[in-house]
């Protein structure tokens, strides 16, 4: 090789090496479970493959690391620059306005209900902060096994929560079964109940809603506990703000109804199997609506990231329908994206029966109420399902009346409005 020439390919080795250094890199928080990094990771690699300059990086964290090490993090600047998270409102003023870098048309157009959980104190704005990365629907889980060995009917799509009480109370006392209805120990599950019998939560101007709704859905919910429909001793025995999730009590057959979401559909289909006969059975209706709660993550850009455009050229790629149906089916989520929807999806190796769950769960989102969703994005959506376990366990535990609590619970929330306000 002459001297010119491999003066020229060294050029071009070192202009290569410089392009790889001087690449735009941004890192994202992912989890492992729903759609978490192992789901994303194929579609990121296409991704990086066709954006020479450009790299994103996964990092695989767990939740409670999203959940409370995220928020200090971002406050101090020091965050990453996106991330796949589950408090949409609660962390709306850390996000990065990526209008500039979206196709703008295909996001309205895919998430016309969810955009707005990302907007924080400006729901009805234009911003695109993100996109929602799939829905989870709060519901029922039931014993099937269980009725037909108790000989009672499972009540049909529109049944009552009080009809459902009856019917599981009387398959629990025939059966010898410990409960009849269980429900995790969440703000969030309680919220679906409370909205079903009226409740707003959070009203046009982001305060917290304390109305006859929410006052008749606690004074059922404390007399399932006290009759020993509920039990006592996991909404009762635990105290202040702890979250407890219950699909343990319904693998082992200890409760007939088990109130949870679609994001256990796939322990629930591996760790039941064929231990007994169950099905996912449409909302159970209050006096006002049938309602769950919706739910999900999204992925959003943070302000702290030097490079938005990457993040919103990344966020585009993902919301593109054939990457994001791909997704979707590896994590075995129901789908926020309205072409994924309208198109199906198929979830390889899935048994029939959570395909069948997936379909229920489905099926409620278009009879959710209008607060469900507002309540979703609300920035303050945490305080409020913090103060809802907080004070409802001490209304089951005799420290204070209904009336009392109700007073709590929107001094609570009022309180970390003012506490926002000073930050």
């Amino acid at each position: 090789m002459r001297v010119s020439q491999a003066v020229s390919m060294a050029a071009i080795m070192i202009g290569g090496a410089m392009g790889m250094a001087h690449a735009q890199e941004v890192k994202i928080f992912c989890g492992d479970t729903g759609i978490g990094c192992a789901q994303l990771q194929p579609v990121t690699d296409k991704f990086n493959a066709e954006n020479s300059g450009m790299k994103v990086t996964l990092e695989l964290v767990n939740y409670a690391t999203v959940l409370d090490s995220l928020p200090v993090q971002l406050e101090s600047g020091e965050g990453p620059d996106g991330g796949m998270i589950t408090d949409l409102g609660g962390l709306s003023r850390f996000y990065v306005d990526l209008t500039p870098y979206v196709d703008v048309d295909l996001f309205n157009h895919e998430f016309p209900q969810t955009l707005q959980w990302l907007r924080g104190s400006d729901p009805t704005g234009s911003a695109i902060n993100g996109m929602p990365a799939s829905l989870t629907v709060n519901g029922a889980y039931v014993n099937l096994t269980l009725f037909e060995q108790a000989g009672v009917p499972v009540p049909g799509e529109g049944a009552t929560w009080e009809e459902w009480a009856e019917a599981t109370r009387k398959v629990a006392e025939a059966t010898g079964t410990d409960f009849a209805m269980e429900m995790d120990r969440s703000g969030h599950r309680f919220a679906s109940l409370a909205i079903s019998y009226g409740a707003r939560l959070v009203d046009d101007e982001g305060r917290p809603v304390v109305d006859e709704g929410l006052r008749n859905a606690i004074t059922q919910f404390v007399e399932w506990h006290k009759s020993g429909v509920m039990p006592m001793d996991l909404w009762g025995a635990v105290g202040g703000t702890t979250h407890r999730e219950l699909f343990s009590d319904f693998l082992n057959g200890n409760v007939v109804l088990y109130f949870g979401g679609s994001w256990t559909l796939s322990r629930m289909d591996s760790e039941v199997g064929d231990l007994f006969d169950w099905s996912v059975v449409p909302t159970p209706c209050g006096p006002s609506s049938c309602t769950a709660m919706p739910g999900g993550p999204a992925l959003v850009a943070f302000n702290s990231t030097k490079h938005p455009e990457v993040m919103g050229k990344f966020i585009n790629y993902i919301a593109q329908p054939e990457n994001y149906a791909q997704i979707i089916a590896a994590a075995v989520e129901i789908p926020a994206e309205t072409t994924v929807v309208e198109n199906g999806v198929e979830y390889p190796g899935v048994s029939a029966r959570t395909q069948k769950a997936l379909a229920t769960f489905s099926a409620q989102v278009p009879k959710m109420d209008e607060a469900a969703f507002n309540f979703q994005g609300w920035r303050f959506q945490r305080a409020m399902m913090n103060a809802l376990t907080t004070r409802i366990s001490q209304v089951l535990n005799n420290e204070l009346t209904v009336d009392a609590a109700l007073e709590r619970i929107e001094d609570d929330v009022n309180l970390a409005i003012t506490a926002a306000g000073t930050q």
